[in-house]
């Protein structure tokens, strides 16, 4: 079980496109996917997909329906969960509901074998928890100062209050290949001099005029444009991902389906 929460210290870098088609590219690549919403109070995944769920988190929180109620199915047989929008009331959740929604995952009996997380931007309770329970964080940043500041922000948080140690670093809508390896080196640097958290680079999405299309047909860019540039490039990015080592421990007894997390071959669990 593999779950990946993607985040960003500022918004409109991508982050929820990102999230979207690496989903899609794992279930492309065999893997039995969940894509989960947790920007709960401005959710788009649903609209970025063209789906129209019956209920939402905000369903949930309200006991209109459980957690499994949610599910909704997606292109390729992706599983989504979707959040509200325009809902201010789940932007002010308290921690323990917060907690609590990752620990309902543990009960939700769907066979997955990877799960990404869209959280919101910033460094809110919410993002830190979900990333928290995490196996792995992806920081998407773009060539934007305020993206890099932010980014590291982010980044400094999630180590020094939440044991995040390991994070991987995205860039998104870049010109040059050169582009997101310099963005890389210039977060590595920083965090290298101040922090204890070891930074990843896995890779760069270039700035595509497929992907804008895709948005506006409503569809992830990895299904109506297999072959572009960007489609390629999280293709790639999944196949990264599907190679990566799980951290050692748990971070503060936090985290998304813990129970399959530890079961053994063979259990009942497993």
């Amino acid at each position: 079980m593999r779950v990946i929460a993607v985040a960003s210290g500022k918004g409109g870098v991508g982050k929820t496109n990102v999230s979207v088609n690496l989903a899609l590219s794992l279930c492309n690549a065999g893997q039995r996917t969940l894509l989960l919403d947790t920007d709960l109070g401005l959710a788009n995944i649903d609209v970025l997909l063209g789906l129209s769920p019956r209920f939402t988190l905000a369903d949930v929180f309200a006991g209109r329906c459980e957690l499994r109620d949610t599910l909704v199915k997606g292109p390729a047989g992706l599983w989504v969960v979707p959040a509200a929008s325009g809902k201010r009331h789940m932007t002010e959740l308290t921690p323990a509901e917060h907690v609590g929604l990752v620990h309902a995952f543990s009960q939700l009996d769907v066979p997955l074998e990877a799960m990404v997380i869209d959280t919101a931007a910033g460094i809110a309770d919410g993002v830190l928890t979900f990333c928290q329970a995490a196996q792995d964080v992806v920081v998407v940043v773009c060539d934007e100062p305020a993206s890099v500041t932010d980014a590291y922000a982010l980044i400094k948080v999630l180590s020094r209050d939440r044991g995040v140690r390991r994070i991987q670093v995205l860039a998104n809508q870049v010109h040059h290949p050169n582009e997101g390896k310099a963005l890389f080196a210039k977060l590595e640097r920083v965090t290298a001099r101040f922090l204890d958290v070891t930074l990843n680079y896995l890779g760069a999405v270039p700035r595509d005029e497929w992907l804008r299309r895709a948005v506006q047909r409503q569809e992830a860019v990895v299904e109506a444009f297999p072959s572009s540039p960007s489609a390629r490039a999280f293709t790639d990015i999944a196949r990264r991902a599907r190679q990566w080592q799980s951290p050692p421990g748990q971070r503060g007894h936090i985290e998304f389906f813990a129970e399959r997390l530890v079961a053994q071959p063979g259990s009942a669990l497993a």
